[in-house]
């Protein structure tokens, strides 16, 4: 036979490789960041269009690059962050496979410009699908700039695969942030459609937080700092009663390198154990720094996932940390028999002196003076009785109602005549109990086949669903007017999508007196909506705007009720009455689809009679 194995071209194992490395928008800003970083820049400008579909652009004032290493940076395998294979366990740069340029041009159009500060001009490369197009030198300041256009234009299957702008812009932010907060020394800026997004000037980690997250999340903070010979912990833990029902704010950096470990998280839900609701997640900034030899980065292409050698000890220590920083600031409760609440000194007084108080003295009281009444009162003789306890209320009633007893005892009634009414089948009815709560989950309901077996959040969901879909549409929503406004607190990127539904929000009800950049005043509410629930219904709103999957046909108002109806719902393991549950089973079956919930889930299950009676063969 004839030989079947051969070496692919170059350009085809580039676009394999690029699969790895870039599988959407964000991960070609991820790699443009970091090398811009690995460049010892102090500045770096991010650009992006069209959730960068169009352009993404990274200009750094770093060291820049010569005409021979411009060149060679878009061959595979090419980097200048190791030289041999022991490199990898010492490793103090982002980049080092050497992939990330040779892939992304790959499948895009690609435009860099660089230049050493010791070198008169620099150089400008055009590469267009791993094909160098034009190669010349120019005049540019010190640094690199890199624009990335038309991404995965030779690819379109893979072009089709991208999510809305929406969803493509919401992952360039998360990865905006994470090398953001690992580098508080550099100044980052970002503009979105020549807007601007983020302005991060050089700080510390603390105000670095504050900028990304907005000015509330300051309050919210509680330092975590720990030095051992094995790991170096500092940052920042979340408040308890601050936790939200998404995972959005927690960052973990080892070595200043974002990763993703369910391990060191369960070591932060452990600190917190006791201190959180049901469902809540606690947000961290921490950064761990360890002994580059001990922990193994290249295990997976986005490098997110790192191996440590003993991660029993870093689970221990960081629990520690994390609980021992909640026990000192007072946010864990601790059982003190012996402390006086009221001997605390405040914290606005810590550092204040004690002064010596001042003494008021009435020099014209005289304690021997005798009182002169001005009218004298009239006395009335009476004879005062003592009271008597509760106990003499009752006595005498003894004999009363034992002569009342007598009296009665000798009248004869005679027994009540039970007599025919039309109505007697009618009233037996509607005193029949015609539905049943199992578990407080399922509501059994009889019909003429056998029993309908309905859960109560997915039904009760199918109908908040129409419910709110109506009003949508019709746009005539009641509103309940709050006595006090409701201040919310939120990030810039969560107000941003707050705006966007905003009109959506104003049909189903919601009525807003202002929004600001990081927070915003409710005035009014739908009727059906307590203000208790609020936030929490906003919060999963933004959750659902960032992580829809939308397609072409995509509503921003089908979305929003489905968000609501799913935040609004009864939840399982709530008791209904009989009333509350005929009432549910009867509004279900109005809905136009009552056999799916708002999420295209079953809402009830039916069981005939021949069903039930071949479980009992």
């Amino acid at each position: 036979m004839a030989d079947i194995i051969q070496l692919l071209p170059d350009h085809v194992a580039n676009q394999i490789a690029a699969g790895e490395v870039v599988q959407r928008p964000a991960s070609v800003v991820k790699e443009l960041l970091e090398n811009a970083i690995d460049a010892q820049a102090t500045s770096i400008k991010l650009i992006v269009k069209e959730a960068g579909k169009t352009l993404i652009q990274v200009i750094d004032d770093g060291k820049g690059m010569s005409t021979t290493d411009a060149r060679l940076s878009f061959e595979r395998h090419a980097t200048s962050k190791i030289r041999t294979a022991d490199d990898l366990f010492k490793l103090n740069t982002k980049g080092f496979r050497g992939e990330a340029l040779a892939s992304i041009a790959a499948i895009a159009h690609v435009e860099l410009k660089t230049k050493q500060e010791d070198e008169e001009v620099g150089t400008s490369i055009i590469i267009e699908g791993s094909e160098i197009v034009e190669q010349e030198v120019i005049v540019t300041p010190k640094g690199t700039s890199i624009a990335v256009k038309n991404l995965f234009f030779n690819i379109p299957a893979r072009r089709n695969f991208l999510k809305s702008n929406t969803v493509e812009l919401r992952h360039i932010i998360d990865e905006f942030h994470r090398v953001t907060l690992a580098h508080p020394n550099i100044t980052f800026a970002m503009y979105h459609n020549g807007s601007e997004v983020f302005q991060l000037p050089e700080s510390n980690y603390r105000q670095r937080i504050v900028n990304l997250f907005g000015t509330k999340t300051n309050e919210k903070l509680v330092p975590v700092e720990e030095d051992t010979e094995v790991l170096k912990i500092s940052g920042f833990v979340g408040k308890p009663e601050y936790a939200k029902k998404s995972r959005g704010e927690q960052f973990f950096f080892v070595n200043d390198r974002f990763i993703k470990s369910a391990y060191l998280n369960h070591a932060i839900g452990s600190a917190f154990e006791g201190l959180l609701k049901d469902g809540a997640h606690a947000s961290y900034f921490l950064n761990l720094q360890v002994n580059p030899q001990t922990i193994d980065i290249n295990i997976h292409p986005t490098k997110t996932e790192i191996k440590f050698d003993d991660e029993h000890t870093l689970y221990a220590i960081l629990r520690s940390s994390v609980k021992h920083s909640l026990g000192q600031f007072n946010i864990a409760p601790v059982l003190d028999f012996d402390r006086d609440a009221n001997l605390d000194t405040p914290y606005g007084f810590k550092n204040k002196g004690a002064s010596t108080p001042t003494i008021e003295v009435d020099r014209s009281f005289n304690p021997f003076q005798e009182e002169r009444t001005p009218v004298a009162k009239q006395q009335v003789s009476y004879k005062k009785e003592v009271a008597g306890s509760w106990e003499g209320l009752y006595v005498g009633l003894e004999s009363k109602s034992t002569k009342t007893q007598q009296d009665f005892s000798e009248v004869h009634f005679e027994s009540d005549e039970e007599t025919a009414s039309m109505f007697t089948n009618e009233n037996e009815v509607e005193q029949q109990q015609s539905t049943y709560q199992l578990n407080n989950k399922y509501i059994i309901s009889k019909v003429k086949s056998g029993m309908l077996l309905i859960d109560q959040h997915r039904a009760h969901q199918r109908v908040l669903y129409e419910d709110f879909l109506k009003n949508l549409t019709v746009k005539e929503a009641m509103s309940q007017q709050l006595l006090f406004p409701l201040q919310l607190h939120f990030s810039t990127q969560e107000i941003a999508i707050i705006n966007q539904v905003k009109e959506d929000l104003e049909h189903t009800g919601f009525m807003f007196a202002s929004v600001n950049e990081d927070s915003l005043e409710i005035t009014g509410v739908p009727v059906s909506v307590p203000e208790s629930e609020v936030s929490i219904i906003l919060e999963q709103l933004i959750s659902d705007v960032e992580n829809e999957v939308p397609d072409s046909n995509f509503s921003a108002a089908d979305l929003l009720a489905k968000s609501m109806s799913k935040s609004l719902a009864i939840k399982t393991g709530q008791s209904l009455t009989i009333q509350e549950q005929e009432h549910l089973v009867n509004k279900l079956f109005a809905c136009k689809e009552p056999n799916v919930s708002a999420m295209n889930r079953p809402t009830f299950v039916t069981m005939t009679m021949d069903e039930l009676d071949r479980k009992f063969l």
